[in-house]
């Protein structure tokens, strides 16, 4: 019997960072189903997906551990699955504008109002080609629950893109 854990990762980024904590996965029996790994501000940061036999999974645990101490934090939680909800429209978010404090947390929160839930988020900012101005993009994929359509999340995300300053879109996913 397997169980399934997802973990995150961060520690200053060297090469051998990934082969460090797939070898220590691997010597318990482990295997990688899924990741998201990025440098980010001159750290290694990460979330993973494994499965690990049971009967191992407090030894890899103590392994993960013992990571610490070469400078990779790597945290543990059980993946406690939720079923899968149906009747739920997948759609893409897209926002930029001149950066500011404050996108993300207005953004969230009409999402929020709204009940959809984030799937994944990639933010970054740029400097625009003609200006130089810091400009700030942010990409998600987000589901829609019965209650709310792409049309009335689009309507509730443009009421706030002029008070940021930011443009605004809302899409179908192209697999949903």
């Amino acid at each position: 019997m397997n169980t399934l854990l997802v973990m995150t990762v961060i520690g200053a980024d060297r090469p051998g960072l990934v082969g460090r904590l797939s070898s220590v996965i691997a010597e318990h029996g482990g295997n990688w189903l899924e990741s998201r790994m990025e440098h980010l501000g001159g750290q290694f940061a990460g979330i993973l997906r494994i499965q690990v036999p049971v009967e191992q999974e407090q030894k890899l645990l103590a392994g993960l551990r013992g990571l610490e101490a070469e400078g990779l934090s790597v945290r543990a939680h059980k993946d406690h699955a939720l079923p899968i909800m149906t009747a739920r429209t997948l759609a893409k978010v897209e926002v930029v504008g001149q950066d500011r404090p404050g996108i993300v947390r207005r953004i969230s929160q009409v999402l929020a109002q709204q009940q959809v839930n984030v799937e994944e988020l990639v933010t970054h900012c740029e400097s625009a080609p003609m200006s130089g101005e810091k400009m700030f993009h942010a990409a998600a994929m987000v589901h829609l629950p019965e209650s709310c359509t792409l049309g009335q999340l689009r309507h509730a995300l443009e009421l706030i893109a002029a008070d940021l300053m930011v443009d605004v879109a809302v899409m179908p996913a192209r697999n949903s």
